[in-house]
C-alpha cells in the first residue's frame, strides 16, 4: 500500500514537473490527458528501469560514506530524467498526431446521431460512386483517354447524389476555365427535378410565412405547383387587390439537406486537395466553399427577396428595357417568397416569327441590360441561363430566379471597364495589366508570354468575322488558369455570366454578332463618361476625395519649413518597421541559437560520456561522465524546444 501511495505521488509530482517545463521551456500547451499518459511511462521508465539499475550495486548492502553523495547524485540525475522522457514522448506524440487531430474524449458521445446519419451519407454516396465507377477518380487516377465516359459517369452520380449535388454539377457544368468541354457538355444536361410537395403542406408553410390562412391573404391559391425543383416549387396566386403573384415554398427538410451534404462536399474537397494533383490546381477547396455560400444563399429565400428589391430599384432609376419582378417581403420569409408574376412565356419556346419580333434586337436587349446591370447597378444576375428568361406579353424579355447575383464595387467595375477597353483596342499588354492588376500576382509571372498569348488569343477570336462561342471564353479561362492568374471571385462571376449568356444570345438569334454588339455598347459607355455631366461627377467625386489631403498640406508644409530652418529635418529608414517582420526575425534567431547550443552541448556530453578518468563517483561511474549526462539532459531540453516550435506552429498553419 506504502508503495502504491509513493508511486501516485511520484507520478502526481512528475506530471506537475512535465507541466510546468512544458509550458516555461517548450512554450506549450498539452492537454491533461496528454501529460499524464506521458508522465506515467516517464516515471515508470525511471522507477522500473533506471532506478533498479542504479541501485544494483546496493541491493545487498548500504553505500558507504564515500559512495553516499555520487549515489545521491545518480539518484537527483534519475529523477530529473523522468520528465525529461516526458517531454520527449510529448514532443513525439505531438509530431505524430498533432493536437486537436483526434477529437477530445467528452466530444467522442456528443452528437453521435449526426455523425450516424453523416456516415450513412458516406456510405450512399461512396455507394454511388462505385455503381458508376468514379472511386478512381475519387483517388486521383484519370487517364485522358477515358474523359468522356467518365464525364457521363460523373453527371449520372450526381443526378443520383440528390439536391445539393445537382446543383454542384450544374455549377461546375459553367467553369470552363476548370474542366475540360466534355465535362461541361455532360454536366450541362442535369435538370433540377423532382416530385412536388403535396399542396396541404405547402399551404402550412405559405400560412406561417404569412401569418394568416390563406383564404385571408390570396383571393386564390392554387395548391398544385406548376414546377417543382429539388429545393422549392412554384404556386401560382392571386391577391385580393387582384394582382397576379407565384408563391416559392421550400421543400420540408431542404435546408438540412443542404447543409449536410455541403459538410460532406467540404470534407471530400480537403480530402482531393490533399490527395490528388488536379484537385489542388482546380482549387477545389476555394471551389466548395464559394458553392456553399451560394447554396446557402439560394436556400434563404429572404436574400432572394432582398436581391429583388435592390435590382428592381436600380432597374426603375434607369428604366430598364428588361423586367424583373418585385417581391412582396411582408407575405415572404426564408421557406416561402411571393413575388409579382410576369405574364408571359418561356424565351426558350416563345416564336419570335409569330409575334414579329427581331431575335437580333431581342439578344441585344439582353445584352446590354447585362452590361448595364455589371457597369452601372453593381449587381447582376449570376445565373442568366434559358430557364430564367421569358418573352413578356408586351415583347420584353423578363428575368427571374435572383437566387444568385454578383456584385461589383466602384473599383472592380473601373477594373472591368480597363479590361473592356483594351479587348475593344486588341491591346495585348494592356489586358494583361489589368487582369494582373485585379488578381493574386504570382511570384514568378511570365509577363511576356502572357501578354503574347492575350495577343494571339485576340488576333483569333475577336477580329471582324469570327465567331464567337463556348472556345473563346475556354481558352481566355485556359490562358488566366496557365500563368496562376488569380481573377477575384466578383470578376470570375462577370466571366461566368457572360458565358452563359453568349449560349441565351446564340440561342435567341444564331447569327448574333456578340463582339461587334459588345464593342458598341462599350462605346456607349465611353461616350458616356465624356459627357459633360459625367465628367463633372468624376471631378467631384475625386476632389472628395483629395481635399481631406489638402487640409492637412498647409500644416505639414509648416512643420517641414520649420524642420528645415532649425536644422532638425531628418529621414528615418527603418528595416525592420512592421512588428511582424520583427517577431519572424527573432523567433528564427531563437531557434538559431537554441540549435547550435543543443548541438554544442550533445557533442561536449559525448566527449565527457567516453572519458574514463576523473574523480570517481562510484565503482562503475566518473564524475566527468556524470557531468556528460547532465549535458546530455540539457541538450535534449534544448532540442526540444526547437522540434516542439516546429511541429506546434506547423499544426497551427494547417
Amino acid at each position: 500500500m506504502t508503495e502504491l501511495l509513493l508511486s501516485v505521488f511520484g507520478i502526481a509530482v512528475n506530471t506537475a514537473a512535465v507541466a510546468y517545463v512544458a509550458t516555461r521551456l517548450l512554450d506549450v500547451r498539452y492537454t491533461v490527458w496528454r501529460l499524464i499518459v506521458v508522465s506515467v511511462c516517464g516515471y515508470g521508465l525511471m522507477q522500473y528501469g533506471l532506478l533498479p539499475s542504479l541501485l544494483e550495486p546496493f541491493r545487498y548492502r548500504e553505500p558507504t560514506s564515500e559512495e553516499m553523495p555520487g549515489a545521491f547524485a545518480l539518484w537527483a540525475l534519475v529523477f530529473v530524467t523522468a520528465p525529461v522522457i516526458a517531454m520527449i514522448m510529448l514532443v513525439v506524440w505531438e509530431a505524430v498526431i498533432p493536437t486537436g487531430a483526434v477529437p477530445p474524449v467528452r466530444t467522442w458521445f456528443k452528437g453521435l446521431r449526426t455523425r450516424l446519419r453523416r456516415t450513412r451519407r458516406y456510405l450512399q454516396i461512396l455507394a454511388i460512386a462505385g455503381r458508376h465507377g468514379l472511386i478512381g477518380l475519387l483517388r486521383g487516377r484519370r487517364q485522358a483517354a477515358q474523359d468522356a465516359e467518365m464525364a457521363r459517369a460523373l453527371r449520372l452520380a450526381l443526378d443520383d447524389a440528390g439536391v445539393t449535388f445537382v446543383k454542384l454539377g450544374q455549377i461546375l457544368s459553367t467553369r470552363r476555365d476548370l474542366l475540360p468541354a466534355v465535362y461541361i457538355a455532360e454536366l450541362s444536361k442535369l435538370q433540377d427535378q423532382a416530385a412536388p410537395v403535396p399542396g396541404t403542406s405547402a399551404v402550412r408553410l405559405v400560412e406561417a410565412a404569412a401569418g394568416a390562412p390563406v383564404g385571408e391573404v390570396f383571393a386564390r391559391f392554387d395548391p398544385e405547383p406548376v414546377a417543382a425543383a429539388s429545393i422549392a416549387q412554384v404556386h401560382t396566386a392571386v391577391l385580393h387587390g387582384g394582382e397576379a403573384v407565384v408563391v416559392k415554398v421550400r421543400r420540408p427538410g431542404a435546408a438540412q439537406a443542404v447543409e449536410r451534404d455541403l459538410d460532406i462536399i467540404r470534407r471530400l474537397a480537403r480530402s482531393l486537395d490533399r490527395h490528388t494533383s488536379w484537385g489542388r490546381s482546380m482549387d477545389v477547396l476555394g471551389l466548395a466553399d464559394g458553392f456553399a455560400e451560394a447554396l446557402r444563399e439560394e436556400v434563404d429565400f429572404t436574400v432572394e427577396a432582398r436581391n429583388l428589391a435592390q435590382v428592381a430599384a436600380a432597374h426603375d432609376r434607369r428604366r430598364a428595357e428588361v423586367r424583373v419582378p418585385r417581391p412582396y417581403a411582408d407575405l415572404s420569409d426564408e421557406q416561402v417568397l411571393v413575388m409579382e408574376r410576369l405574364q408571359g412565356v418561356p424565351l426558350a419556346s416563345a416564336r419570335l416569327g409569330d409575334r414579329g419580333l427581331d431575335g437580333r434586337d431581342l439578344a441585344a436587349a439582353l445584352l446590354r441590360e447585362m452590361f448595364d446591370e455589371i457597369m452601372v447597378d453593381g449587381i447582376f444576375h449570376a445565373d442568366p441561363h434559358p430557364g430564367n428568361l421569358m418573352l413578356l406579353d408586351d415583347d420584353r424579355i423578363g428575368l427571374i430566379d435572383y437566387g444568385s447575383v454578383g456584385r461589383l464595387d466602384r473599383e472592380l467595375r473601373g477594373s472591368f471597364e480597363a479590361i473592356l477597353q483594351a479587348v475593344d483596342r486588341q491591346d495585348g499588354p494592356s489586358l494583361a495589366d489589368a487582369l494582373v492588376s485585379v488578381s493574386t500576382r504570382p511570384d514568378e509571372l511570365d509577363q511576356t508570354g502572357f501578354e503574347r498569348a492575350l495577343g494571339s488569343f485576340m488576333a483569333r477570336h475577336l477580329v471582324p468575322g469570327a465567331a464567337p462561342g463556348i472556345r473563346m471564353f475556354t481558352e481566355l479561362f485556359r490562358i488566366i488558369a496557365k500563368y496562376r492568374i488569380v481573377i477575384p471571385p466578383e470578376l470570375a462571376a462577370v466571366f461566368r455570366t457572360l458565358a452563359t449568356l453568349e449560349g441565351c444570345l446564340t440561342a435567341i438569334d444564331p447569327g448574333f454578332d456578340l463582339i461587334a454588339e459588345a464593342r458598341s455598347i462599350g462605346q456607349r459607355y465611353a461616350e458616356r463618361r465624356l459627357r459633360p455631366a459625367a465628367v463633372q461627377d468624376l471631378v467631384v467625386e475625386e476632389l472628395h476625395d483629395l481635399l481631406p489631403v489638402l487640409r492637412k498640406l498647409p500644416r505639414r508644409f509648416d512643420r517641414l519649413l520649420a524642420s528645415v530652418e532649425s536644422g532638425q529635418l531628418s529621414v528615418n529608414f527603418r528595416l525592420f518597421a512592421k512588428s511582424e517582420d520583427r517577431r519572424t526575425v527573432t523567433a528564427w534567431l531563437h531557434q538559431t541559437l537554441l540549435t547550435v547550443l543543443a548541438a554544442a552541448a550533445g557533442v561536449m556530453a559525448v566527449m565527457l560520456l567516453g572519458t574514463d578518468s576523473g574523480p570517481a563517483l562510484n565503482a562503475d561511474f566518473t564524475l566527468y561522465q556524470f557531468f556528460g549526462l547532465s549535458l546530455l539532459l540539457i541538450a535534449s531540453v534544448m532540442a526540444l524546444r526547437v522540434l516542439a516550435d516546429i511541429f506546434t506552429k506547423r499544426s497551427r498553419q494547417e
